[in-house]
């Protein structure tokens, strides 16, 4: 009897409780779902306002604000549409496929910070989180079968050193290869993972070049902390070269020569010699035969340089640490490299490469003329550190020596000396 007398009092405590709470989250909730401001986004948001008039009205600060031109973009928009159009709600009207791209070539292009962004398109800082990284993935996604598809084919890798031998004047040559830290913020709870060689947190980006400044092959994502040497071990391409899966062609001599040599990458000091990577010949006590091969052989990897220098020229994201998680710093990357082989195609191809932007080599007077890149960007991009203590075998220093001894007598050309 005494618990029925009790209850009574607590059920009233508990109602009048649930009541009290109720009527703050009723205090609580909007009465408006969103800012009106941000309401107001179809009238005055920079996707239906400021780039509609640049579109129609000034087409050069239109493919400054994208980097591309209203052709490009209206290509790259049929592509990643399928991939990324939401439907409208009772609620509300949804983001349309072309807001989301150009929203998202515009982070890409300056490294704003969300909430910049979020002013300047009235779109809600939570929402843009979303549809970054989304879009990043659908261009990456959209783009890579048809213009970041690995050669699978002999024909394709002996094109690729056709243009090398005709351009570069290195023959067998099917790529050129090195690596890049991409400065990211501190990810929670990661410790020193991340934390590199050059101090500060990074993601590794691994590349492999034609010889028209394009990317062959990329590699994204391993933390900053592992070793140079174990980026490239633990990459694809490593596996795919070491169990000769790539349909690379079999070796053939080189021109005017006898002896057979593989086709190989070029990369400087960072990675191991091998049968199919050539790297530099240790700069200390070298006789003019090994430094002309050493010139040869840089000539040849400057590209990929290059193609980093273009890369972080364009897209503005790579010149400051990217205060994402790393695996949305990846999907940036992956995306990056995708529309920079997209753009290299199109016809605006010399207005994204720019006049100067590249090394040119001045051969009269025996000196590079470095691209602009070098000074825009400084070492935004710091690359990997040179290995140590890789002892290889005879039969990889004789093919070494085989290019060398090409370098210096039947693939000599006029100038080399004088860049010595």
């Amino acid at each position: 009897m005494e618990d029925l007398d009790i209850l009574p009092p607590l059920l009233i405590i508990i109602m009048a409780a649930a009541y009290r709470q109720h009527l703050r989250s009723r205090r609580k909730r909007r009465t408006c779902w969103t800012r009106p401001w941000i309401l107001r986004r179809q009238e005055h948001g920079a996707h239906h306002s400021l780039i509609k008039e640049l579109s129609q009205e000034d087409h050069e600060s239109y493919k400054n604000f994208v980097r591309m031109t209203k052709e490009d973009f209206t290509e790259l928009l049929e592509k990643v549409s399928p991939l990324i159009v939401k439907k409208d709600t009772i609620m509300r009207k949804s983001i349309s496929p072309a807001e989301r791209l150009s929203l998202t070539l515009r982070y890409l292009a300056t490294g704003e910070s969300y909430k910049s962004l979020s002013y300047l398109y009235r779109i809600p800082v939570p929402t843009l989180s979303l549809i970054i990284p989304e879009t990043c993935s659908a261009i990456y996604n959209s783009l890579k079968d048809e213009y970041m598809k690995v050669p699978s084919s002999q024909a394709d890798w002996e094109k690729i050193a056709k243009e090398f031998e005709d351009t570069w004047n290195f023959p067998n040559c099917i790529g050129a290869m090195d690596g890049k830290h991409i400065a990211i913020r501190c990810p929670l709870k990661s410790g020193s993972n991340y934390y590199n060689y050059k101090q500060f947190y990074s993601i590794v980006l691994l590349a492999l070049v034609d010889a028209d400044y394009k990317f062959i092959y990329i590699d994204c994502g391993c933390n900053g902390r592992v070793s140079d040497g174990g980026v490239f071990a633990n990459s694809t391409l490593f596996q795919t070269l070491e169990s000769n899966t790539l349909h690379i062609p079999p070796g053939k001599p080189l021109p005017q020569r006898n002896t057979p040599v593989p086709f190989v990458i070029v990369g400087d000091e960072a990675f191991p010699l091998k049968s199919y990577l050539m790297k530099p010949y240790p700069s200390r006590n070298l006789d003019q035969n090994k430094r002309i091969f050493n010139y040869r052989l840089s000539r040849a990897r400057r590209i990929v340089e290059n193609v980093f220098g273009i890369l972080t020229c364009r897209f503005g994201v790579f010149k400051q640490a990217i205060p994402l998680e790393p695996e949305k710093v990846e999907r940036i990357v992956l995306a990056c490299c995708a529309l920079h082989n997209f753009l290299r195609t199109k016809k605006s191809s010399t207005e994204y490469l720019g006049p100067g932007m590249v090394d040119e080599e001045d051969i009269e007077n025996g000196s590079v003329n470095f691209g602009t890149w070098r000074q825009e960007i400084g070492n935004d991009l710091p690359g990997l550190t040179q290995q140590s203590g890789n002892r290889s075998s005879n039969d990889v220093r004789e093919i070494r020596e085989e290019f060398c001894d090409y370098f210096n007598t039947n693939g000599q050309v006029s100038w080399q000396w004088d860049f010595l």
